[in-house]
């Protein structure tokens, strides 16, 4: 995949790639590791969808909402004493959670002040994040996320509905910018106030991770804030004397040096 392709997924864990790899061959009918391998060597088409199967597409509106909470309660005034603001959701997939975010800075009075820079490795979840439709079977669960992490309105005034789909308005991306970057194989494109990256690096091996992490550090600035995933910590990288854990529960850091 990667000599014939590019795409250089070496450095994920060995357990998310062996998942991977069966789940394609038993969707192709294939009955072994070297007719996956024939394949991948022959079939462009087949390589989309198995480039596909290695994008984690796993996200929810204000998915944890006790993070987007502490956010809201803790980070949010630091935020407003800055001039503008510059966050990155780093493997941002559909865009969910940032429409969330979108929406949360929005009711904090600070959303015309702030750029979201949303990337991802996949092309075509960016498509979908950039419509900004969504699934209407799973906004009773996402406005009961909404209102945990602390919404002051009617979530269904960020909507309109459709059918069986919901549109969220147009005024949440009109400060975002969706852009495709690998973490694995691209740089650092800009300086961050703040950078979110949940429940991506999971899927990284040791190696992978202390390379995100460098990525991170540099496009971090001094004073600036981190979130990562419930499984996920500074505490055992190189950067661990970098920061401060500035809300443990929610693996939220602040850079100090």
């Amino acid at each position: 995949m990667y000599r014939y392709y590019g795409f250089d997924f070496r450095y994920y864990s060995f357990p998310f790639i062996q998942r991977r790899i069966w789940y394609r061959i038993r969707a192709e009918k294939l009955k072994s590791i070297s007719g996956l391998q024939e394949k991948v060597f022959h079939d462009p088409d087949l390589m989309k969808r198995f480039y596909a199967d290695f994008s984690i597409n796993v996200t929810e509106m204000f998915r944890d909402p006790s993070f987007f909470l502490s956010f809201r309660n803790k980070v949010i005034p630091k935020l407003r004493e800055y001039p503008f603001i510059r966050i990155w959701h780093a493997g941002c997939s559909v865009g969910q959670e940032v429409y969330s975010m979108a929406i949360l800075l929005h009711e904090e009075g600070i959303y015309d002040k702030t750029k979201i820079y949303a990337t991802d490795m996949n092309g075509t979840l960016l498509e979908e994040a950039k419509s900004g439709v969504f699934p209407l079977e799973r906004m009773q669960m996402y406005t009961k996320n909404y209102l945990e992490a602390g919404g002051t309105r009617a979530f269904s005034e960020y909507y309109t509905v459709k059918q069986d789909k919901v549109i969220f308005h147009p005024f949440l991306r009109e400060n975002v910018v969706f852009a495709q970057h690998n973490l694995a194989t691209d740089h650092s494109f800009n300086e961050f106030h703040i950078i979110i990256c949940r429940n991506v690096m999971i899927y990284f091996n040791k190696s992978l991770q202390n390379h995100v992490h460098q990525l991170f550090y540099e496009s971090l600035s001094l004073s600036g804030f981190i979130g990562l995933g419930n499984r996920e910590g500074i505490r055992y990288t190189r950067y661990a004397d970098h920061y401060e854990e500035f809300d443990s529960a929610e693996r939220m850091y602040r850079k100090i040096k």
